[in-house]
């Protein structure tokens, strides 16, 4: 599990390093680099989703120690 956390980690911060662009200055490097509203950017949005609620977990893990 403790791999999967980390992999869904790097999504996570891919995710908030490009909404930290896309709020700075307006670029969304998703849709430059695969295309607006293609099914491979939706792709991306949806595991970048997922990747944000299997960390959620981190929150709690302390709890579970």
């Amino acid at each position: 599990m403790e791999t999967l956390q980390k992999i869904c980690l790097v999504f996570t911060i891919i995710g908030a390093i490009n909404w930290g662009l896309v709020g700075l200055f307006d670029i969304n490097i998703v849709n430059n680099i695969f295309g607006v509203k293609t099914m491979l950017t939706n792709l991306i949005y949806i595991l970048v989703g997922i990747a944000g609620l299997i960390n959620i977990g981190l929150l709690f893990n302390h709890i579970e120690k």
